[in-house]
Protein backbone atom coordinates (compact mmCIF):
# COMPACT_ATOMS: atom_id res chain seq x y z
CA UNK A 1 0.00 0.00 0.00
CA UNK A 2 1.10 3.55 -0.66
CA UNK A 3 1.29 6.14 2.08
CA UNK A 4 -0.50 9.37 1.08
CA UNK A 5 1.97 12.03 -0.01
CA UNK A 6 0.28 14.69 2.13
CA UNK A 7 1.06 12.61 5.19
CA UNK A 8 4.67 11.95 4.19
CA UNK A 9 5.11 15.66 3.55
CA UNK A 10 3.91 16.42 7.08
CA UNK A 11 6.34 13.86 8.52
CA UNK A 12 9.24 15.14 6.44
CA UNK A 13 9.36 18.24 8.62
CA UNK A 14 9.85 16.12 11.75
CA UNK A 15 13.35 14.58 11.81
CA UNK A 16 12.41 11.93 14.37
CA UNK A 17 9.50 10.81 12.15
CA UNK A 18 10.89 11.39 8.66
CA UNK A 19 11.84 7.78 7.92
CA UNK A 20 14.04 4.86 8.87
CA UNK A 21 11.65 3.58 11.53
CA UNK A 22 8.06 2.47 11.80
CA UNK A 23 5.60 5.22 12.63
CA UNK A 24 2.06 5.14 13.93
CA UNK A 25 0.25 8.32 12.88
CA UNK A 26 -3.23 8.96 14.24
CA UNK A 27 -5.39 11.83 13.04
CA UNK A 28 -8.19 12.74 15.39
CA UNK A 29 -11.04 15.19 15.17
CA UNK A 30 -11.45 17.87 17.81
CA UNK A 31 -9.55 17.35 21.05
CA UNK A 32 -12.93 17.38 22.76
CA UNK A 33 -14.32 14.64 20.54
CA UNK A 34 -15.12 11.66 22.77
CA UNK A 35 -13.41 9.39 20.22
CA UNK A 36 -10.23 11.42 20.65
CA UNK A 37 -10.06 10.97 24.41
CA UNK A 38 -10.89 7.27 24.29
CA UNK A 39 -8.34 6.57 21.56
CA UNK A 40 -5.66 8.62 23.31
CA UNK A 41 -6.19 6.67 26.52
CA UNK A 42 -5.65 3.40 24.67
CA UNK A 43 -2.53 4.77 22.94
CA UNK A 44 -1.08 6.06 26.21
CA UNK A 45 -1.51 2.64 27.83
CA UNK A 46 0.17 0.93 24.86
CA UNK A 47 3.07 3.38 24.59
CA UNK A 48 5.62 1.16 26.40
CA UNK A 49 5.00 -1.62 23.89
CA UNK A 50 5.23 0.80 20.98
CA UNK A 51 8.55 2.10 22.27
CA UNK A 52 9.87 -1.42 22.82
CA UNK A 53 8.99 -2.26 19.22
CA UNK A 54 10.67 0.89 17.91
CA UNK A 55 7.41 2.39 16.65
CA UNK A 56 7.22 6.19 16.88
CA UNK A 57 3.83 7.69 17.70
CA UNK A 58 2.39 10.93 16.37
CA UNK A 59 -1.14 12.12 17.08
CA UNK A 60 -2.56 15.09 15.17
CA UNK A 61 -5.81 16.64 16.40
CA UNK A 62 -7.84 19.79 15.89
CA UNK A 63 -7.42 22.33 18.68
CA UNK A 64 -4.88 24.66 20.26
CA UNK A 65 -1.99 24.47 22.71
CA UNK A 66 -4.11 25.10 25.81
CA UNK A 67 -6.41 22.27 24.84
CA UNK A 68 -3.47 20.01 24.06
CA UNK A 69 -1.99 20.54 27.52
CA UNK A 70 -5.27 19.63 29.22
CA UNK A 71 -5.89 16.72 26.85
CA UNK A 72 -2.51 15.16 27.61
CA UNK A 73 -2.82 15.71 31.35
CA UNK A 74 -6.18 13.94 31.35
CA UNK A 75 -5.49 11.06 28.95
CA UNK A 76 -1.86 10.37 29.86
CA UNK A 77 -0.69 10.86 26.27
CA UNK A 78 2.77 12.49 26.28
CA UNK A 79 2.63 16.07 25.02
CA UNK A 80 5.58 15.35 22.71
CA UNK A 81 3.40 12.86 20.83
CA UNK A 82 0.62 15.35 20.10
CA UNK A 83 0.42 18.11 17.49
CA UNK A 84 -2.62 20.36 17.13
CA UNK A 85 -3.92 22.13 14.05
CA UNK A 86 -6.52 24.88 14.24
CA UNK A 87 -7.93 23.89 10.85
CA UNK A 88 -8.35 20.32 9.51
CA UNK A 89 -6.21 21.01 6.46
CA UNK A 90 -4.36 17.68 6.64
CA UNK A 91 -7.64 15.84 7.21
CA UNK A 92 -8.97 17.45 4.05
CA UNK A 93 -5.81 16.73 2.06
CA UNK A 94 -6.15 13.06 3.02
CA UNK A 95 -9.82 13.00 2.03
CA UNK A 96 -11.02 12.03 5.50
CA UNK A 97 -14.72 11.99 6.28
CA UNK A 98 -15.82 15.45 7.39
CA UNK A 99 -18.99 14.05 8.91
CA UNK A 100 -22.61 14.80 8.23
CA UNK A 101 -23.40 18.27 6.93
CA UNK A 102 -26.70 20.09 7.51
CA UNK A 103 -27.88 23.62 6.65
CA UNK A 104 -28.43 24.21 10.36
CA UNK A 105 -24.75 23.83 11.19
CA UNK A 106 -22.46 21.46 13.08
CA UNK A 107 -24.50 20.87 16.25
CA UNK A 108 -27.61 19.41 14.56
CA UNK A 109 -25.28 17.37 12.34
CA UNK A 110 -23.47 16.01 15.39
CA UNK A 111 -26.73 15.07 17.10
CA UNK A 112 -27.90 13.24 13.99
CA UNK A 113 -24.62 11.34 13.87
CA UNK A 114 -25.08 10.39 17.53
CA UNK A 115 -28.37 8.82 16.39
CA UNK A 116 -26.51 6.86 13.73
CA UNK A 117 -27.42 9.00 10.73
CA UNK A 118 -24.37 9.41 8.51
CA UNK A 119 -22.44 7.52 11.18
CA UNK A 120 -22.56 3.73 10.65
CA UNK A 121 -21.87 1.56 13.66
CA UNK A 122 -22.35 4.31 16.26
CA UNK A 123 -25.49 2.97 17.91
CA UNK A 124 -24.08 -0.56 18.12
CA UNK A 125 -20.93 0.79 19.74
CA UNK A 126 -22.91 2.84 22.26
CA UNK A 127 -24.91 -0.27 23.14
CA UNK A 128 -21.72 -2.29 23.59
CA UNK A 129 -20.60 0.20 26.20
CA UNK A 130 -23.68 -0.60 28.28
CA UNK A 131 -24.10 -4.31 27.58
CA UNK A 132 -20.46 -5.33 28.08
CA UNK A 133 -18.25 -7.37 25.79
CA UNK A 134 -16.64 -10.73 26.62
CA UNK A 135 -14.21 -10.24 23.72
CA UNK A 136 -12.83 -6.99 25.19
CA UNK A 137 -10.47 -6.49 28.15
CA UNK A 138 -11.70 -4.91 31.35
CA UNK A 139 -11.16 -1.19 31.79
CA UNK A 140 -11.82 -0.50 35.47
CA UNK A 141 -10.70 -2.11 38.69
CA UNK A 142 -13.46 -1.51 41.22
CA UNK A 143 -15.20 -3.84 43.68
CA UNK A 144 -18.56 -3.11 42.06
CA UNK A 145 -17.52 -4.17 38.58
CA UNK A 146 -15.43 -7.05 39.90
CA UNK A 147 -18.61 -8.54 41.35
CA UNK A 148 -19.71 -9.11 37.75
CA UNK A 149 -16.60 -11.13 36.96
CA UNK A 150 -13.01 -10.64 35.88
CA UNK A 151 -11.09 -10.72 32.63
CA UNK A 152 -13.61 -9.09 30.32
CA UNK A 153 -15.42 -5.80 29.79
CA UNK A 154 -18.37 -5.86 32.17
CA UNK A 155 -21.81 -4.29 31.57
CA UNK A 156 -21.73 -0.48 31.98
CA UNK A 157 -17.92 -0.54 32.36
CA UNK A 158 -17.04 1.16 29.09
CA UNK A 159 -20.05 3.43 29.45
CA UNK A 160 -18.59 4.58 32.78
CA UNK A 161 -15.25 5.38 31.14
CA UNK A 162 -17.07 7.34 28.45
CA UNK A 163 -19.13 9.21 31.03
CA UNK A 164 -15.94 10.28 32.80
CA UNK A 165 -14.57 11.55 29.51
CA UNK A 166 -17.78 13.42 28.76
CA UNK A 167 -17.79 15.12 32.16
CA UNK A 168 -14.18 16.21 31.60
CA UNK A 169 -14.89 17.68 28.17
CA UNK A 170 -18.18 19.39 28.97
CA UNK A 171 -16.67 21.00 32.05
CA UNK A 172 -13.90 22.58 29.96
CA UNK A 173 -15.58 22.82 26.58
CA UNK A 174 -13.86 25.89 25.17
CA UNK A 175 -10.48 24.58 26.27
CA UNK A 176 -10.97 21.42 24.26
CA UNK A 177 -13.07 22.90 21.43
CA UNK A 178 -12.16 26.52 20.65
CA UNK A 179 -14.56 26.53 17.69
CA UNK A 180 -17.54 24.31 16.88
CA UNK A 181 -16.91 24.38 13.13
CA UNK A 182 -15.35 20.91 12.99
CA UNK A 183 -17.43 18.93 15.47
CA UNK A 184 -18.19 16.18 12.97
CA UNK A 185 -14.72 15.80 11.46
CA UNK A 186 -13.52 12.19 11.58
CA UNK A 187 -9.95 10.94 11.70
CA UNK A 188 -7.80 8.05 10.56
CA UNK A 189 -4.95 5.73 11.56
CA UNK A 190 -1.83 5.01 9.51
CA UNK A 191 0.99 2.58 10.33
CA UNK A 192 3.98 3.39 8.13
CA UNK A 193 6.98 1.13 7.59
CA UNK A 194 10.65 2.13 7.64
CA UNK A 195 10.66 2.59 3.84
CA UNK A 196 7.51 4.78 3.90
CA UNK A 197 5.23 2.02 2.62
CA UNK A 198 1.87 1.75 4.32
CA UNK A 199 1.42 -1.30 6.54
CA UNK A 200 -2.08 -0.50 7.76
CA UNK A 201 -4.71 2.21 7.54
CA UNK A 202 -8.18 2.84 8.89
CA UNK A 203 -10.39 5.79 8.00
CA UNK A 204 -13.13 6.60 10.48
CA UNK A 205 -16.65 6.43 9.06
CA UNK A 206 -18.58 7.68 12.08
CA UNK A 207 -18.66 8.47 15.78
CA UNK A 208 -17.05 5.82 18.00
CA UNK A 209 -15.54 4.26 14.91
CA UNK A 210 -11.87 5.09 15.38
CA UNK A 211 -10.93 1.41 15.01
CA UNK A 212 -12.14 -1.44 12.84
CA UNK A 213 -12.11 -3.59 16.00
CA UNK A 214 -13.46 -1.42 18.80
CA UNK A 215 -13.33 -4.27 21.33
CA UNK A 216 -9.55 -4.16 20.96
CA UNK A 217 -8.87 -0.88 19.15
CA UNK A 218 -5.13 -1.49 18.82
CA UNK A 219 -5.46 -5.06 17.65
CA UNK A 220 -3.99 -4.15 14.25
CA UNK A 221 -0.65 -3.52 15.97
CA UNK A 222 -0.24 -7.03 17.36
CA UNK A 223 1.82 -8.39 14.42
CA UNK A 224 4.32 -5.58 14.95
CA UNK A 225 4.62 -5.73 18.75
CA UNK A 226 6.29 -8.15 21.12
CA UNK A 227 3.86 -10.97 21.99
CA UNK A 228 5.20 -11.24 25.53
CA UNK A 229 2.55 -9.00 27.13
CA UNK A 230 -1.17 -8.44 26.51
CA UNK A 231 -2.37 -5.10 25.20
CA UNK A 232 -2.66 -2.81 28.26
CA UNK A 233 -6.03 -1.07 28.18
CA UNK A 234 -6.93 -0.65 31.84
CA UNK A 235 -7.59 2.81 33.24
Amino acid sequence: MTTPQALLHRLSGLPELAGGRRRLVVLMGQLGDFDSLEYAQALAAALPRLQAAGIALLVIAIGNDAGAERFCAFTGLPRACLQVDQQPELHQALGLYAGLRTPAGPWPALLLMCAGIGSPGTLAEVLRGYSGDRQAPSRLQTPLFDLLGLGYQRPFELATVRLRNMVEVLGRWRTYVPTDDFLTQRGATFLIDTDDTLLYSHRDRGLLGFSATMARPLGFLEPYLSPSEPEPLRD
